[in-house]
């Protein structure tokens, strides 16, 4: 649900830091061709001795930073610590006991606005980038999925909050009342937040010209309307009148799943566009065929057929500074030096960048670091990976989508009250074998990563804490398949450990707990000349929208060099349309 692709809040890099900005794995054969790709890790010998751009790190935004620069003609390289590029997105494949293989996302599983048969908003940042660098990502759509809460169990539709929809079903007319009064308030911010898209901005003077163009429509919206968009998104639900708990409770858990927060800690130009792709009577939700991965694969698609590269199994030791300056980095093997003409930019997390050894604090302001180093940090999570025994006619009866919720009085941030069930294989036959299927369930953001610290992860003490940890994931998969215990064919646990290990998060965390009114996410530059930042403790957000947003900015702040070719990509994108 985190990844849900919602309209970027893009008008924020105006709102929050002022009008300056305008002024200074394996192969299957059931997979179809170029969809879904293993990867061969590059020797040292392999890696050129400079690049235009060298990028720490192959998460969403450091692939759609990659992409973009790639696009806009400069020499590109990636260099990513693991053997698969995608960080938090990247999928993985396993061998069960009967030869099979079972293909399982690590993260990101809920996507919107990707299919490449429906026309697509600017304001979507990977769909812009895919649609920029001529990619496509084949889709299943579907429209439904599973509510499981204390008033019981429901089918989430685009009717939800009218006649006969789930919260005409709990809470009757008066709260359907205050849900179309609040649809109506988030009209004009959603307005606001289309009329300038994340393709068009850049941290540089050049954004006069590429912002430009667009100025005329955010001038139509109301400026004293838009500076909601920068508060939490519960001030927005005060202003609407919805009082009803059942409502309140449903967009507390809505914005959990998207931002980490409840409504009274989610900026509203998160939530702006989001309303409205969510419930309106055409939306519709996008299935990746081949998972997660397969939005890896386009983007790495997207790079290579540009010149750039991308660099498995190659530790960036650190990041060299001379003279107020990012030069170069330095790989761990080989200790081998690859120098970056024009910047170098993290992918890192912000605490793993200022707090890991791979660069010199002393070459920024003190006071730049201390803030950086204290951002808040999210809580971590707990991850069932199964493959089970299910026939076609079985998993027509099931919902690719399950919010569970245990109790509303206990808050959506409680441990063990909330899960997310994913089911990919209700609309995806290829990642699994015939006769089986693949889910994966996990607490969203709400696991302690404190009581894991120090374990070791070979002791006793770890997995008898693995195994005590799993049982309510479990037990929540029961009230969607009964004897889910007896059909399962491939068990796989994951703790904050594992988060932290795999996918390179800081304390296995799900990210930034920035709180919207209290503090706001960076720029993509820093204090150091040629190191810019990208990602979702960086500028704007957390979650797939956020990171691929901020690829796109990160990679128009480069240099001005691409100011020409980022106004091209804006007119053909425009054309598009």
């Amino acid at each position: 649900m985190k990844s849900r692709q919602l309209t970027l809040v893009s008008i924020l890099c105006v709102l929050n830091h002022g009008v300056e900005a305008f002024v200074g794995s394996f192969n299957n054969a059931k997979f179809r061709s170029g969809t879904i790709r293993s990867y061969a890790t590059a020797s040292v010998d392999t890696i050129e001795d400079s690049y235009d751009v060298t990028i720490v790190g192959s998460g969403i935004g450091g692939l759609s930073c990659a992409a973009m620069l790639a696009l806009y003609g400069y020499k590109v390289a990636v260099f990513e610590s693991h053997y698969a590029p995608g960080g938090a997105a990247h999928g993985y494949s396993v061998k069960g006991k009967n030869g099979g293989l079972y293909h399982f996302d690590t993260g990101p599983s809920f996507f919107s606005g990707l299919n490449p048969n429906i026309d697509a908003k600017l304001s979507n940042p990977l769909r812009t980038i895919l649609d920029a660098i001529g990619e496509e990502v084949e889709c299943i759509p579907y429209k439904t999925f599973g509510l499981l809460f204390p008033e019981g169990s429901f089918t989430h539709t685009t009717e939800f909050g009218k006649k006969g929809g789930v919260l005409d079903q709990v809470s009757g007319e008066k709260a359907i009342s205050e849900w179309a009064n609040m649809m109506e308030k988030m009209e004009p911010l959603a307005s606001a937040v289309d009329a300038l898209p994340t393709v068009a901005l850049r941290s540089d003077l050049g954004v006069a010209l590429t912002a430009g163009p667009f100025l005329k429509n955010f001038a139509k919206t109301n400026p004293l309307e838009n500076l909601k968009l920068t508060k939490p998104f519960s001030a927005v639900l005060n202003n609407a009148g919805v009082n009803d708990k059942f409502a309140r409770n449903w967009l507390d858990l809505l914005c959990f799943c998207l931002s980490g927060l409840p409504a009274d800690g989610t900026i509203t130009a998160e939530m702006a566009m989001m309303m409205g792709e969510f419930y309106e009577p055409t939306a519709i939700m996008d299935c990746p065929r081949g998972g997660a991965k397969s939005i890896i694969d386009a983007l790495v698609r997207g790079i290579e057929k540009r010149g750039g590269k991308i660099f498995l199994n190659q530790h960036v030791k650190s990041i060299i500074i001379e003279n107020g300056r990012a030069t170069s980095i330095q790989l761990k093997k080989g200790d081998k030096v690859v120098k970056a003409n024009k910047a170098v930019v993290s992918n890192l997390s912000v605490w793993d960048l200022f707090g890991s050894g791979i660069i010199d604090p002393n070459a920024f302001p003190s006071n730049f670091v201390k803030e950086r180093k204290e951002t808040p940090v999210g809580k971590s999570f707990m991850h069932l990976h199964l493959a089970f025994k299910a026939t076609k006619e079985e998993l027509e009866k099931l919902e690719a989508h399950y919010m569970y919720m245990d109790s509303w009085d206990r808050g959506v941030e409680a441990e063990d009250n909330a899960v997310l069930v994913s089911i990919p294989s209700v609309h995806d036959d290829t990642l699994a074998p015939d006769g089986e299927a693949v889910l994966h369930a996990y607490t969203p953001a709400t696991e302690d990563y404190e009581r894991w610290v120090g374990l070791d992860r070979k002791s006793n003490e770890y997995k008898e804490l693995k195994e005590e940890r799993s049982q309510y994931l479990w037990k929540v998969l029961e009230k969607i398949i009964p004897d889910i215990r007896s059909r399962v064919t491939h068990t796989q646990v994951g703790t904050p450990l594992t988060h932290q290990r795999f996918l390179n998060r800081h304390k296995g965390s799900y990210g930034p707990a920035i709180r919207a009114g209290e503090a706001s996410f960076p720029f993509p530059t820093t204090p150091v000349k040629g190191l810019l930042v990208t990602g979702d403790s960086c500028f704007p957000g957390i979650g797939v929208p956020a990171t691929a947003g901020s690829g796109l900015l990160t990679a128009s702040s480069v240099s001005l060099d691409s100011i020409k070719p980022q106004l091209k990509v804006l007119e053909e994108l425009q054309r598009k349309i």
